[in-house]
This record gives structure tokens, sequence and C-alpha cells, in this order.
């Protein structure tokens, strides 16, 4: 199964690909899109146009999507939940079903530990996935949900049933 990480930002949105067979998992391709332009409505319709692009490209089967954690600034927040609103269109446009993890989730998955650092989930994503070599630390994040995917989502399902069967 072809599992689609998104890590959304409105400055920067890491995305990352990776191949479930079973417990085996394999990176495909990873990478961070920046938003261009200075009107808000731009910079989502960047964020829109480069993620469906990734989308179309590597015809992923399923989506997992980082939720969204509130902070002191309300502003940041708002804008944030507009960036992954971005995030979650594109993939469901697509057809995809879609997964939603919350970053403690996803850094236990991956670390062990619920409040890892970025510096502690890019070491993991390079042991769980050899040879990928992420373009940045919002697409080691993104491949980190995706890995979280493919042990929560419908990848996973898909394994439970056929080992019952």
């Amino acid at each position: 199964m072809r599992i689609l990480g998104i890590d959304p930002g409105l400055r920067t949105l890491g995305w990352g690909i990776i191949d479930s067979q079973g417990s085996r998992l394999s990176h495909v391709a990873n990478g961070q899109i920046r938003s261009e332009g200075q009107a808000l409505s731009v910079r989502l319709l960047s964020l829109y146009d480069q993620l469906f692009e990734v989308v179309r490209r590597f015809a992923p089967e399923t989506a997992a999507v980082e939720q969204t954690f509130v902070n002191k600034d309300g502003a940041g927040t708002l804008k944030l939940g507009q960036a992954r609103g971005i995030a979650m269109l594109v993939p469901a446009q697509a057809g995809l079903e879609i997964g939603e993890y919350a970053p403690n989730r996803v850094k236990k998955t991956v670390v062990g530990v619920g409040h890892a650092d970025k510096a502690q989930v890019l070491h993991m994503v390079r042991l769980q996935l050899p040879g990928c070599e992420p373009a940045g630390p919002d697409a080691a994040d993104a491949l980190a949900i995706a890995i979280c995917h493919a042990y929560y989502g419908p990848a996973a399902a898909i394994v439970e049933r056929e080992v019952r069967a």
C-alpha cells in the first residue's frame, strides 16, 4: 500500500511517500512544499497546486495528516488550520481515505517516546526507512506520519484480516 504522510504548515508543508507491504516499509519519495506569494489566498493556492502534483505523480492509496495543536497565538493556529485544510482537501479530492494522528502518537510510534525532539524523529525515520534522506525536518515529520499510518491505518487493518484468514 502506498501511503502519503503530510505535515501541514503554511510556510513549509512536508510530505513523504512510503510503501507498506505487511510489516515491511520502504521509502519512495519526500519533500517540502514552500508556499509562494504574500497574500494568504495565494499561499494556500500555491500549497494546493504543489500538493496536487505530488498526489498526481506518486498515486498514493491512502494518506495521513498530523492533527493541529492549539498554541498561544490564535492567529497562527488559525493559519495553520487553513494549511491543514489544504492538506486534507487534496487527498480527499483524489478519493483517498485520510488518517489523522496527534503529534505525540506519531512520535511514540516512530521513536517510542511521545515527546521526542525533531532530531530523534529524523534519526528513527532514517533507521526505519534505510537509504532515506529527508529533504528537511518537515519532510522527516511527514515520513513519520506515514509510518504511523502504516501501523494504525487501513494497511494495518488489511494485514490483520489476512493474518486471521
